[in-house]
């Protein structure tokens, strides 16, 4: 159970304090795409992403890592100005390798944001990366992810039940 446990929960990707994870030593932030930065149906980052993104640059190398196709990232890795790993298959470690590979970070230089304990959650926990939940930014999921939510129902409620994680009550 403690591999769904994450190590920061917050309400989205605008309430995650950023300098705090700068000051902890994480140079490499790994964003999940659909309904952690954009519901599954919008094709393209709104402003308030921009300008979130414009402004870790500066701080962090930013990568969208998602089990969505190359087709689906394009357009987030155009305006966002990012490195994108597309077809990802989280929770298995293989693109995270890759990942660490390609830009040289260390373990702990890593923090993975991410709306779902059985993809992004446990693949962080996997690799021993900060692992950050944000809630979902929207109803609307393809038919893998409202499986995935079937399970994830039951460890939430477990969590819960030992207030490890309970829904709305926020952590860093």
């Amino acid at each position: 159970m403690d591999m769904f446990i994450p190590d920061i929960y917050q309400k989205s990707i605008y309430t995650i304090d950023y300098k705090k994870l700068k000051k902890n030593g994480i140079k490499c932030l790994l964003f999940d795409l659909d309904n952690t930065i954009a519901p599954y149906k919008v094709i393209e980052p709104d402003q308030k992403v921009k300008e979130l993104f414009a402004s870790l640059e500066k701080d962090f190398k930013v990568i969208i890592i998602s089990n969505s196709n190359k087709n689906r990232l394009r357009p987030f890795k155009e305006k966002l100005n990012v490195d994108v790993a597309f077809s990802s298959k989280k929770p298995f470690k293989t693109k995270y390798k890759k990942i660490l590979e390609l830009y040289n970070f260390k373990i702990d230089e890593v923090a993975c944001i991410g709306d779902q304990l059985l993809t992004d959650i446990l693949g962080a926990n996997r690799m021993g990366f900060t692992s950050i939940l944000v809630n979902r930014i929207a109803k609307y999921e393809t038919i893998f992810t409202r499986f995935n939510r079937f399970f994830e129902k039951f460890i939430l409620k477990s969590l819960a039940k030992k207030r490890i994680l309970v829904s709305g009550e926020y952590f860093d």
